[in-house]
Formats: C-alpha cells, structure tokens, sequence
C-alpha cells in the first residue's frame, strides 16, 4: 500500500440490508445537552428578576454584573474549550461541560439556602455563575464537532440547525418551566431540580455518547457506509498525527469569525432589548411585550434546522464555494431587510411580524457557520468552531452596551437599525469564505 497511513479493517458482517439508526440516538442527545444547558443558564434571569433583586434587595445594575461574569468567562475561555475538544474529543468535553454546569446550577441554588449570608449574596452569585460560564464553553463547538462525525455530509448543515435550535427552545422555556418550578418550589430548588435533570441528561451523554461513529460499537455497516458515502477504514492515532495541521489563520476563517460576529450582534440586541423596546418605546402591556419578545426568540430557533435543511441542498445543487455562499448571505441580508421594514411599520402587528422575519432569516444562517468552521478547522475543527463563537459572544456583548447609549443620542429607531447594518456587513463576509478546500483528516480516512 503506497499511503503511509495504516487502516484498521472494521468486522461488521457483510452487507446488512438496512441501516442501524445510532446517529439519530446521538443527535437526540446533543439536543438534550443544548436545551437543558441553556434552559439551566438562562433561568438566572428569570430568578434575578422576579426573586433575588427584590428579595436581596440588589439594583438591576449590580445584577447586571451577574449575567456579565457568566458571559465574560463563557467567551474568554471559548478557545481553549475548543483546544481541548480537539485532544479530548467531544464526549469527554460535553461529559466534562454538563457535569460542571449542573454542579455550578447547583450552587446556585445552594446560595439561596444559605451557603453565604444575604449581604454577600452578589458576590457569590458572581463567582458561581463566572465559574460555570468557564464550563460552558465546550457546549457548542462539541456539539458542531460530534454532528460532523455522525451525519452524512448532506445532513450535516441540518442536524447543526436542530442542535442550535434545542438550544434556542432552552432559553424561550426558561420562563414557562424554570418560572413554573420557581413558583411551586422557590428559586433555591428550582436550581437543584433543572441541576439534577441536565447531570442525570449528561451521564447518559456520557455512557451512550463517543465522539466518532467509527468507534461505537451500535452501527453496523451500512449505517457507517451511509455516514460516511464510502467502505470506512479507520487510520491509527498516531498516523494521523502526521497529518498536517489546518491553518487557523486563513482568511476564510477570519472572515466567517467576523460574520458570526455579526450574527452575535443581531441576535444579542434583540435578546436583551426586544422587550424594553415593545414595552417602553411601543408602548405596549408588559403580557404583550413577552409574548412579542417570546415569538421572536422561536422564530430564530424555527429558522435553524430549516436554514440548515435548505443549506445542504443549495451544497448539492451548486459544488463549490457558491453552494456554501447562497443560503446563509442571503439568510443574513433577508433578515436586515426584514428589520429596516419593521422599523418604518406603523401597527403593532406588522412590526412584530417583520422582526420574527427578521430572527427567523438570521436563524436560517446559523448553522453554516458551525459547519464551515468545522470543514475550514480541519483537525482541529473544535478550536475553528471555538474561534467563530469567540467572535460571536464578544462582539454579541457589545450590543447590550451600544443600543441604549446610541439609542440615547439619536433614538430608538436607530438604535435598533445598527443591528441591521451589522447583518449586512456580515453576508457581505461571506463572498470571501470558501470552506470547500479538502480536509486534511476526511481525506486520510477515506479510501
């Protein structure tokens, strides 16, 4: 053989006739992590504002130091997250994720019963939800990492789109359910339960879940054959580490890490703004402008796996970097459009339409992003998709800042126009992304 790579010959019995359906078990259970590390991250809010700023006495502007504590260490440690991913795999990182997560939720809740007295209530509450963010880094470039070795190619943008989607429908629950169990067993063992829920989630990831199909035992052959379009060989551990390394540095990555920024922007504005501007600038009910703020958050969410569907076809209508190009460009140029048209609305309901249109293009985009960074990583595909999502949370937490202070000096219209802006100059970065280079470690491993 004139390769240098050795390959391990696999024994499944030859030919079964029907595929076995262990990607689907994987999928699932990625979507149960997203879901229940967001639901578990964003039920802070829901405390904060109906029980520990009143309770504890807390301004909202001290509480703000909370939420940022979790959002600063969730994107100061997003690369190395993603470095480990890379030497540790996926399970291992989501295992390790989900445990620190829930042991963090935990505390928490732990705060409320009495771990510190009530005047150092802020404090530990910065410390904890700090701390947890640092474990929470890994959630999302481990996810795009597992997908990419368990979906056929041509299902690989959908099944991101799910993944972020679970996610999404993690945050829009926060209110329904946290709220729920909040209401029925106080804030402290509300933390304790949605806790014990993603601990016990993370502990099957853990015995069901490995990082490649390659290497679980379930699949039989036609399913590996189906993953992968080819008879799969598996390559040594230590012949793949002769295999170059991807450059982190390349312009289409620079590109695709400033376009995600773009969408972090977007979507951060509408997050942290969309209810004050229906409330306070639209002047509607507090009822109306949650339900407003709800549907938008859901129409992002819809418009992943239905981005990702669409995304995957345009990759098999048109090879080459224009079938990578089509779906999320146009996605993230729709969605500006969609919002300048809300902003010049006159009734309630057009405005809150077009800003769903708006959330749900944005959405639409979403998943190619996760999926390019994982062709343009390479071999260290979890540190690519760490690098974008860097680039998506720092630039994300600008919004929360600029909006209020720009809206200040020239009105809320414009305040919310920025994010529009910032959408077009994020399509206008995909024209200069081409993930469709060959990947050093697919290659090595096919034949």
């Amino acid at each position: 053989m004139s390769t240098a790579v050795r390959v391990l010959e696999l024994s499944d019995p030859p030919n079964p006739s029907r595929p076995t359906r262990v990607r689907w078990r994987i999928l699932t259970l990625l979507m149960g992590l997203c879901f229940l590390s967001h639901l578990n991250r964003l039920a802070m809010s829901v405390a904060g504002t109906e029980r520990i700023i009143p309770d504890y006495r807390i301004t909202p502007e001290r509480m703000g130091l909370v939420y940022t504590a979790f959002l600063a260490c969730y994107t100061l440690g997003m690369v190395l997250g993603g470095w480990c991913i890379d030497r540790l795999g996926p399970r291992v990182m989501l295992l390790i994720m989900g445990c620190g997560s829930a042991l963090f939720g935990a505390v928490t809740g732990g705060l409320g019963f009495g771990l510190v007295g009530a005047s150092h209530m802020l404090v530990g509450l910065i410390v904890v939800r700090g701390i947890m963010g640092w474990f929470t880094t890994p959630l999302h470039p481990a996810c795009a990492r597992a997908v990419s070795h368990w979906m056929p190619e041509h299902q690989i943008s959908w099944a991101n789109g799910l993944v972020t989607f679970a996610a999404v429908l993690g945050m829009a629950a926060a209110w329904p359910v946290f709220g729920g169990l909040m209401d029925g067993l106080g804030w402290p063992m509300a933390f304790l339960v949605v806790a014990a829920v993603l601990i016990a989630w993370t502990l099957v990831w853990g015995i069901v879940g490995r990082d490649h199909i390659d290497f679980h035992p379930s699949p039989n052959r036609a399913e590996r054959e189906w993953v992968r379009g080819t008879r799969v060989r598996i390559a040594a551990p230590e012949d793949l580490a002769s295999i170059p390394k991807t450059p982190l540095g390349s312009r289409s990555l620079v590109l695709l890490t400033l376009g995600y920024a773009a969408v972090g922007y977007f979507q951060y504005l509408f997050f942290y703004w969309a209810e004050y501007y229906f409330k306070d600038v639209m002047h509607l009910s507090i009822a109306q402008s949650r339900t407003n703020t709800t549907l938008l958050i859901l129409a992002l969410g819809v418009g992943m796996p239905v981005g990702g569907w669409l995304a995957d076809r345009m990759q098999r209508r048109f090879p080459g970097p224009l079938g990578w190009r089509l779906v999320p460009a146009t996605a993230m140029g729709l969605s500006a459009g969609f919002l300048f048209l809300g902003l010049v609305a006159h009734s309630p309901v057009a405005i809150v339409s077009l800003f769903a249109l708006a959330m749900f293009s944005l959405g639409a985009s979403e998943s190619s992003f996760w999926q390019a960074a994982i062709s343009l990583g390479g071999r260290r595909g979890g540190t690519a998709a760490a690098i974008i999502n860097t680039g998506g949370n720092g630039v994300g937490l600008l919004a929360p800042l600029l909006t209020p202070v720009i809206s200040a000096q020239v009105g809320w219209h414009w305040g919310i126009a920025i994010g529009g802006i910032v959408g077009l100059l994020g399509a206008a970065c995909w024209l200069g992304i081409d993930p469709t280079r060959p990947n050093p470690e697919t290659s090595a491993r096919k034949f």
